[in-house]
């Protein structure tokens, strides 16, 4: 598997790059929640803050959307793209 990104140095840019892919993939649906932070930082052995700022990088490219309080969302095309709409 290559993406350009993985070659870059900084951690957060290299699980950026695995989310990313992840989401091509559909490993993560739109209007579903990602993985945790904390299940993040403990699947990868990044620190929490490194595991936050790919998230931001994500949610920065319009792949994420940030919902406080109840995590971070894939964007995408389904009906209910709010987690509260259900």
């Amino acid at each position: 598997m290559s993406i350009s990104d993985e070659s870059d140095p900084r951690a957060y840019i290299r699980l950026a790059a695995e989310l990313r892919r992840d989401i091509s993939a559909g490993k993560h649906q739109p209007g579903k929640p990602t993985p945790s932070i904390t299940t993040l930082s403990q699947q990868y052995g990044h620190a929490r803050q490194t595991c936050a700022k790919a998230l931001r990088l994500l949610v920065d490219e319009g792949l994420l959307i940030r919902y406080p309080g109840l995590g971070y969302y894939v964007v995408g095309d389904s009906k209910s793209d709010s987690p509260d709409a259900s």
